[in-house]
């Protein structure tokens, strides 16, 4: 009976760890929400002096001419041009305002552990675990070289998540990757 609970229990360990890869491994692009430290470019057609560029503070706010601190983090690019779009009509700045919103500049990731060159690193779309390691150097001779671990930030308002990734896992900015080191 022990037996059984014990190969029980290895198994719903083993299927919640799978159910963390398998959340990390799927990164939609078009669902990226903004966060402290990327810089975004906003284009307000028509009005040269309201389009530029702005990095999203650490409490998650861009402060946006005539319109003061207008929240961002946690929204995505075209969420916030519409909150921008609609406070410059009901604030009576402009009348059918057209406003976009792209990134400019992700925030970083960092990559630890049993690389040859550990920090931070400029974040690329699309990138994986394993460009990420090749920016940092490649890995040492200690390192495990088939999966590693990423605590990652969703958003301000929910704890970090850790969980382990694959070499093709994609990564997302903020991202921190630890590389294992084996043992011989």
């Amino acid at each position: 009976m022990t037996q059984a609970i014990a190969a029980t229990a290895l198994l719903a360990l083993g299927s919640c760890a799978s159910a963390r890869e398998q959340s990390f491994a799927s990164v939609d692009a078009r669902a990226y929400h903004l966060g402290p430290g990327d810089q975004v470019r906003v284009i307000t057609y028509n009005d040269p002096q309201l389009s530029n560029t702005f990095t999203v503070s650490d409490n998650g706010n861009i402060d946006f001419p005539l319109l003061g601190v207008v929240p961002a983090a946690g929204a995505a690019p075209r969420d916030l041009a519409r909150r921008i779009s609609s406070s410059l009509e009901s604030r009576g700045i402009l009348f059918q305002p057209s406003v976009s919103v792209e990134v400019a500049q992700y925030r970083p990731i960092y990559i630890l552990g049993e690389v040859n060159h550990p920090g931070q690193y400029p974040y690329q779309p699309g990138m994986t675990m394993l460009t990420a390691v090749a920016l940092a150097g490649g890995f040492t001779y200690r390192a495990i070289t088939g999966h590693a671990t990423d605590v990652r930030h969703e958003d301000l308002n929910t704890a970090p998540h850790e969980g382990r990734i694959t070499r093709a896992t994609e990564l997302l900015p903020g991202d921190v990757v630890t590389i294992d080191e084996r043992f011989f």
